[in-house]
């Protein structure tokens, strides 16, 4: 049996539709007939070719985040059947197929059942960014209710879940804004900060009284690291999932602060911990269906006919909220 996927044959080329055995699900994995594909930054920088540690090689299927229903499972797998509606990151870097594709045969320890209140496009809209979120700001960070958190790129993709996990955890919430989406962090009761009206300093004294926050969570990178060290209070958490440069970390160390990278993408690219990633996504499941959590989806709709469109909208910087593409 064969699928349709879009293949990608060489970077910044066209996602070519192209006919592909239908993959059969291996002992511990499932087939998921794939509804929807959630799109990410971390997406188009692999289909240009600038994201080496990726390792994902030509010829490839793009797609990091999905959801979809079970069509069959492999030996082994006693927790999902054909029928269930399940959402995860589970492919699209190191040599895995992505999601851009009408199956794929998915390890199950990657996958969750979806949040019964959320379409497939919103939970396939959910999995890298949650996943981002909890392992910064839970696994990391330990973050406890009453604590203050600053979320650099509130309106973001990782940046918007993170604010509705620290909310959900009990924690008060700032984030960095913008001008035009004050109201997107307003509207998930976290207090936006205009970055651009206000140095680092200044807000640490307008919110904090210049104590600091007790977790500052960093989505952007570069100098929003650095304006992440001379945020945090003494003794608080730095967490941050772009930390790639090089950081003065005087400022960090003078409070006697903590850092931590993430990199999401170890348990896919390693093997390491992926059962983990099952539960982070049962979290998931169970804040959206207490209506704690949901994305910010973009108002476009595109399918496998029209992903080209879709990866222009992260490109060109039109998108208002994640990019899904619809593949069922």
């Amino acid at each position: 049996m064969s699928m349709q996927a879009l293949v990608l044959t060489q970077y910044n080329g066209p996602l070519e539709f192209t006919e592909l055995p239908r993959p059969e699900p291996a002992r511990g994995e499932v087939l998921v007939h794939i509804a929807a594909s959630g799109l990410n930054p971390l997406d188009t920088k692999i289909r240009a070719g600038a994201a080496g540690h990726a390792r994902h090689p030509l010829p490839l299927v793009l797609g990091i985040d999905m959801a979809g229903v079970v069509e069959a499972v492999g030996a082994g797998v006693s927790a999902f059947k054909a029928g269930d509606q399940v959402y995860g990151m589970t492919g699209g870097v190191g040599g895995i197929q992505g999601s851009l594709a009408q199956y794929a045969a998915v390890d199950a320890d990657l996958v969750a059942l979806k949040p019964s209140n959320l379409s497939m496009r919103e939970a396939a809209a959910l999995p890298l960014a949650f996943i981002t979120a909890y392992s910064g700001i839970v696994d990391r960070a330990h973050l406890q209710a009453g604590q203050t958190v600053l979320v650099h790129g509130g309106a973001g993709g990782v940046g918007y879940v993170s604010v509705q996990l620290a909310s959900a955890l009990g924690a008060t919430v700032f984030a960095t804004v913008s001008e035009r989406d004050r109201s997107v962090v307003e509207a998930l009761g976290a207090t936006p900060i205009d970055y651009r009206a206000q140095s680092v300093e200044q807000y640490v004294a307008s919110t904090t009284q210049g104590v600091g926050f007790d977790l500052v969570v960093d989505t952007v990178g570069g100098a929003t690291l650095d304006a992440s060290f001379a945020a945090v209070k003494h003794f608080g958490y730095v967490v941050s999932a772009l930390g790639w440069g090089t950081h003065a970390l005087a400022s960090l160390s003078f409070r006697e602060a903590t850092y931590s990278g993430v990199f999401t993408l170890h348990a896919l690219l390693s093997g390491e911990g992926r059962a983990h990633h099952g539960e982070m996504l049962r979290v998931a499941t169970r804040l959206a269906e207490q209506g704690k959590l949901a994305p910010r989806l973009d108002a476009r709709r595109f399918d496998l006919g029209s992903a080209q469109l879709a990866y222009d909208a992260l490109t060109d910087g039109s998108a208002r909220g994640k990019v899904v593409v619809g593949v069922a």
